[in-house]
C-alpha cells in the first residue's frame, strides 16, 4: 500500500506533466474542480483543473468537486505513472471516475 506522501507525491507529478504540456499547446480545455479520493488510506485531495493545468492541489476532500477520482493507493501511483491503463482500470472498477460525460472524454488525454 502507498503513503500518503506518494499519493500527494504522485498528484504532484501528475501536475508537472500537466504543466509540461500547457506549456507545448498541448493543453487540456477544462476548468473544473477536482477531488481525488484514496480509499484505502481514508484520505484526500483536491485542487482544480484549469488552462490544461492543475493548480491549488491540497489536502482534504472538496465534495461539491465537479470531478471525483476515487481508487486506491497502489493503483493513484501506478495511473499516474503509466503503469496502469485508466480505460481497464475503470472497466475492471479499480478506478472510479465521477464526471459528465464531456468531461470524461478530455479527462482520457490527462492520464
Amino acid at each position: 500500500m502507498a503513503s500518503v506522501d506518494e499519493c500527494r507525491q504522485a498528484l504532484h507529478d501528475l501536475a508537472s506533466r500537466l504543466e509540461r504540456h500547457a506549456e507545448v499547446g498541448q493543453r487540456i480545455d477544462l476548468d473544473r474542480t477536482l477531488a481525488c479520493r484514496v480509499t484505502d488510506l481514508d484520505t484526500a485531495f483536491h485542487g482544480r483543473i484549469t488552462g490544461g493545468r492543475l493548480v491549488d492541489l491540497a489536502d482534504g476532500d472538496d465534495p461539491k468537486a465537479k470531478i471525483a477520482l476515487i481508487t486506491g493507493s497502489d493503483d493513484l501511483v501506478a495511473l499516474v505513472h503509466g503503469q496502469l491503463d485508466v480505460t481497464k482500470a475503470v472497466a475492471s472498477r479499480r478506478v472510479s471516475i465521477k464526471a459528465n460525460p464531456f468531461d470524461l472524454m478530455k479527462l482520457r488525454k490527462l492520464l
